[in-house]
């Protein structure tokens, strides 16, 4: 897995090098002293980095901030000296949180926790989803249905679950957001917050930082997380003055 650091210390910065460079399952790809940096440089390596190891107390922005503003959504290992940001931090959906100084036994331990999380995010049951052009094949008790993608309104994230929302009906499957967007078009449908994807034909309307979608029994409305605002827009086809 390629892996990116993010701490403050110099020490720790070497030492979690050292441990990745030692690990044959991960591949080291950069280091950074401070988050803002790494931020700025995540629209050039996005598409390079599946884990960040990443400190929390760091000065200019926080690690709880990082996380905030993190688009691409890697798998992430807080690697910090204090346990007590732990819940917020576990509420991003990190994998592990490690506490200063780690050993390498528990830094191994962590990337296994991940490697192990990557896969059951990869392997969908079968039968579960299969696509086609325009449609996909839902699994619900024991029947396939099919779904036109145009009769989805929204997914919505339930922990290790999803809620696909229909036209007329819901369908809740054991598959993460990043396994669902990958059987998906990425041209219909959005990721606009953690928790949710949109499809774009269904917004009625975008007010502030909420999407608004007409549903039969009234509208849904869905937050727009802060940091998938900017692809959001830039994918619409807007007019504005």
């Amino acid at each position: 897995m390629r892996s990116i650091v993010v701490d403050d210390d110099k020490l720790s910065r070497k030492v979690l090098e050292e441990f990745i460079n030692k690990t044959e399952s991960l591949k080291f790809i950069a280091s950074y002293s401070n988050p803002v940096d790494a931020i700025n440089d995540m629209p050039k390596i996005k598409d390079n980095v599946d884990l960040v190891f990443l400190d929390i107390e760091m000065p200019e922005m926080s690690g709880i901030d990082f996380l905030k503003n993190l688009s691409n959504n890697p798998y992430v290992v807080i690697v910090s000296s204090k346990g007590k940001y732990a819940l917020e931090a576990f509420e991003y959906d990190v994998t592990d949180y490690l506490l200063k100084p780690i050993s390498y036994s528990r830094f191994f331990k962590a990337v296994n926790k991940v490697i192990k999380r990557a896969k059951k995010d990869n392997d969908i049951p079968t039968g579960s989803i299969t696509n086609d052009a325009n449609e996909i094949f839902i699994k619900k008790n024991s029947s396939l249905v099919r779904l036109e993608y145009d009769d989805i309104l929204y997914i919505e994230a339930l922990e290790n679950y999803v809620m696909v929302v229909a036209k007329k009906d819901k369908f809740t499957i054991h598959i993460t957001m990043k396994g669902i967007l990958e059987k998906i078009p990425s041209l219909m449908f959005k990721r606009v917050h953690r928790s949710y994807i949109v499809n774009v034909k269904a917004i009625k309307e975008i007010e502030d930082n909420a999407i608004v979608i007409s549903m039969e029994d009234g509208k849904k409305i869905i937050p727009i997380g802060k940091s998938y605002r900017s692809d959001l827009m830039n994918d619409l086809n807007l007019i504005a003055k």
